[in-house]
């Protein structure tokens, strides 16, 4: 009687440990779990953390991450409401605030990658339909003023009626009506990169380039004027400057002038005839050559003084 009743308490206990072991499980922080009995939920979603119960061999857990989950849609090429064709990359922050709903109309986080693929695509596709490529590419913030800062050229400014990050939240507004249904809590909605095709890509390269070169060609017929400008006011310094140098140096002159003439008066008043005859001999230097032949006449200065020197003392 022992030999049978032995292995049959044994064989009890073995599955008294393994029903216990079943029946408990650990929560880890930052899940939670849905218990279901034969595929139905049972009870309320567990959220906290911590070592909970469930029937053995019966109901099977259900573990949803209740972290702060990344959703990254495919670029998708749309056209904007002035006929431009853009790509457009997004992403989006969003976490699973019902997992019993979750689990019920979705089921796992691929399936949700999809789904949010469908509702945020359409979403985007809508608005983006509905405005210009320059409310998609510029925030609210680019003010006239800010823009003519950065671009120095306010003929160029074109501030935006909605801009990018208005358009992100019209985004999130919108699919945010459409998750909860599913489950799904959406935190944020972002553009993380815009880029033209590549028909339109060259064609804005070019309008870059000619607006470019119109800036330029603009700062240099604004330095051309500063030049002439300058160059102006310099020359007109430099005729003031040699002006009055002029001015001061014929007023020099004239002064020097006056007082040699006053000093030769001087010189010769002191002696008139020693005066003409100097001046009889200045006269005939001037015009008198080296190959010239003078001819004197007996009462002329010039022979009475040569006659004088010829005469011995």
């Amino acid at each position: 009687m022992d030999k049978i009743i032995r292995p049959l308490v044994l064989i009890l206990l073995i599955a008294a440990g393994i029903a216990v072991w079943d029946g408990f499980f650990i929560l880890p922080e930052g899940q939670q779990a849905v218990i279901t009995q034969f595929g139905a939920p049972v009870g309320a979603p567990v959220t906290k953390a911590g070592l909970k119960f469930k029937t053995p061999f019966i109901q099977v857990v259900q573990y949803f991450d209740k972290r702060i989950l990344v959703w990254d849609g495919d670029p998708n090429q749309i056209p904007t409401n002035d006929k431009t064709f853009i790509y457009m990359d997004n992403t989006a922050r969003w976490r699973i605030s019902d997992p019993l709903r979750f689990l019920q109309a979705v089921g796992n986080e691929r399936r949700a990658t999809s789904l949010l693929n469908d509702i945020l695509a359409g979403t985007v596709r809508d608005l983006v339909n509905k405005n210009d490529l320059i409310e998609i590419i510029r925030s609210s913030d680019w003010s006239p003023d800010y823009m003519a800062a950065t671009v120095q050229s306010r003929d160029m400014v074109v501030p935006p009626k909605v801009g990018r990050d208005k358009i992100s939240q019209m985004v999130l507004d919108a699919a945010s009506k459409i998750t909860p249904q599913y489950g799904i809590e959406l935190l944020d909605v972002m553009f993380t990169r815009v880029n033209y095709i590549e028909s339109v890509r060259l064609k804005v390269y070019d309008r870059m380039i000619s607006e470019r070169k119109r800036i330029a060609a603009e700062k240099r017929s604004t330095g051309e004027g500063r030049k002439a400008e300058i160059l102006g006011r310099v020359d007109r310094e430099l005729q003031e400057i040699t002006s009055t140098a002029k001015r001061e140096a014929t007023e020099i002159r004239g002064k020097a002038d006056a007082e040699a003439a006053k000093i030769y008066a001087q010189a010769y008043s002191s002696n008139p005839e020693f005066f003409a005859f100097q001046k009889s001999l200045e006269s005939y230097r001037s015009i008198i050559g080296k190959n010239t032949s003078l001819v004197l006449s007996a009462d002329s200065d010039l022979f009475r003084y040569l006659e004088r020197q010829r005469m011995p003392n």
